[in-house]
This record gives structure tokens, sequence and C-alpha cells, in this order.
């Protein structure tokens, strides 16, 4: 007996918003089997001893030290601003006191 019945493929399908045409319902159920049958077989793989991953490759930030750095276009750049106070760009307000 099948899994995966057409009618379940119809309904994935409407819960996913995919506008299946009826002509591939039936390829797309014994796709869905197929891969049912595939995760079934992982099920038989012994996984004690293995720690819980999240992904296949380690992956580590490469970050560089954070240091303050003198520019010397500052001026120029708080110029261009709309608004200017002092050494700060002033902004509107956003919040009610």
């Amino acid at each position: 007996m099948s899994k995966i019945t057409a009618d379940d493929v119809r309904k994935v399908a409407h819960l996913a918003r995919l506008d299946l045409p009826e002509d591939k319902i039936t390829t797309y159920t014994g796709q869905l089997e197929r891969i049912l049958d595939y995760v079934d077989q992982l099920q038989g793989v012994d996984t004690d001893g293995v720690p819980p991953t999240t992904r296949a490759v380690e992956v580590v930030n490469v970050t560089r030290e954070d240091t303050v750095v003198a520019t010397e276009v500052r001026e120029e750049l708080l110029n261009q601003a709309p608004l200017r106070e002092g050494d700060f760009f002033r902004v509107p307000k956003i919040l009610a006191e």
C-alpha cells in the first residue's frame, strides 16, 4: 500500500500554494513515495555517539580586531550632512518625549 496518495499530493500543493497540473499528480506521487522510502532507509542508520550538527562543514567567522582609526575626511563627511550639530549629524526626532 502506498504511503502517499494523489490527495496527499494535492493537499501539499495547496498548502505550498502550488498550482500543479492534474497530469503531474501521479508523477509527483511516485517521486514523493521514493523520497519517503529513502528517509525510511536513513532511519536504520546507527547514529549513536554522533553529535548533532547544523551543517556538514564547520563554519568559522574570520574577524579582525576592532580598532579605532582616525580618518582624514571627517570634516568633509560632516559637511555633506543635511544638518550638522558640532561633530555630529543632526537627525529628526523619531521618539515621543
